[in-house]
């Protein structure tokens, strides 16, 4: 059966990156020919197009000038760098892409051929950002003939955007199956007035010894506490200076971080992995970030976002029983963690299966 799937695969992010292998992977080990759909819209092109604004809180007139001036000189480097080779390397090594799509009308144009396509997984619903409110991402251009589902898709929000909510409820209607990757967001459809089921981010679809093997090891002979913080959270660097001096260990950070012993500028997907599966403990506020210290069994301990990005990490620890948890050092039930993560990995796997079946509708 060929398969397309889409989602934001391109952004030099390692979840958003991991999530995408994990699908195709998954969906190629059940013996299908699967592939994802090289959309790269210009809003997705930030990063290291010099012109690019990614955050729409920067999108606005004199503030965007303002910002890419301050952008300038760190792209100009960046756009020569290791971080950016190794994520270019991996997206061509390890993501079986269609040819490259520049808009949805393009994609609307000449799709790529397939008897399903599935939307997801990651932020693609999430309204704050222009792939939520991209119709690309609710499969509006595959042919009707198809089989059309979203798989684990993520709105990143405790509530339906109002302001995009008539629009979401329509192009999510169309779709033949719905799954979403937070219970939040199962609420969402509801308020949406769409049925969904709630399924797990496509990184828990490998078992964790194909992460391993796709692991980068870092090159350290010291213990460490692992920090991969987006806002530059008070919390977390009280939290990493404490056990730093408690165990001995260093602090290394994932991008800059002023207080680490060793700070690694140039990670990429596999460098990613690599870092959360030997460190001692993993301090992020990061959803992936929280997803792979549970997939490799790493203490963490997961921090909220000055963004409004927290229901989808408070819903996966309420799933796996720790959303109380406060203390690094607390010892975790691995095995009641892993009970819970099976059964909601072998629903999801269910659900793929259905879908791919026809049983559903």
């Amino acid at each position: 059966m060929k398969i397309k799937t889409i989602t934001c695969h391109d952004v030099y992010n390692a979840g958003a990156s991991l999530q995408a292998y994990a699908l195709v992977t998954y969906l190629r080990s059940l013996g299908h020919d699967a592939q994802v759909i090289d959309y790269k819209p210009d809003y997705l092109s930030g990063h290291f197009r010099l012109g690019g604004v990614g955050n729409p809180r920067y999108d606005k007139p004199l503030v965007r000038q303002a910002y890419l001036i301050a952008k300038l000189p760190g792209r100009l480097r960046a756009r020569l760098g290791l971080r950016k080779k190794r994520y270019d390397e991996f997206r061509k090594g390890y993501l079986p892409l269609t040819k490259r799509y520049a808009s949805f009308e393009e994609l609307q144009a000449d799709p790529p051929a397939a008897d399903v396509y599935f939307a997801g997984s990651d932020q693609i619903w999430n309204t704050q950002f222009r792939n939520g409110r991209d119709p690309a991402f609710y499969l509006m251009f595959a042919p009707k003939e198809s089989v059309r589902a979203s798989y684990a898709a993520s709105f990143a929000a405790p509530h339906a955007d109002v302001q995009w909510a008539v629009q979401q409820s329509e192009w999510i209607a169309s779709l033949d199956y719905v799954s979403v990757r937070e219970s939040s967001g199962v609420e969402i459809l509801r308020e949406l007035g769409v049925e969904g089921r709630g399924v797990m981010d496509p990184v828990f679809l490998l078992p964790r010894e194909a992460w391993a093997r796709l692991a980068t090891v870092p090159k350290t002979a010291k213990p460490y506490v692992l920090v991969y913080d987006f806002d530059g959270s008070a919390a977390v660097e009280r939290t990493a200076k404490s056990l730093a001096e408690k165990h001995g260990w260093q602090i290394r950070s994932i991008g800059k971080c002023s207080y680490a012993d060793c700070c690694d500028m140039a990670v990429g997907p596999r460098e990613f992995l690599g870092l959360v599966a030997g460190a001692q403990c993993v301090l992020s506020n990061s959803f992936h970030a929280t997803a792979f210290s549970l997939i490799f069994q790493r203490p963490f301990l997961t921090f909220d976002r000055k963004e409004n990005l927290n229901a989808r990490m408070r819903d996966l620890l309420i799933l796996v029983g720790l959303e109380n948890r406060r203390e690094a050092d607390e010892k975790i039930d691995w095995a009641a963690v892993q009970m819970r993560l099976d059964g909601k990995i072998a629903e999801s796997k269910t659900f793929i299966d259905e879908v791919l079946k026809g049983k559903l509708r």
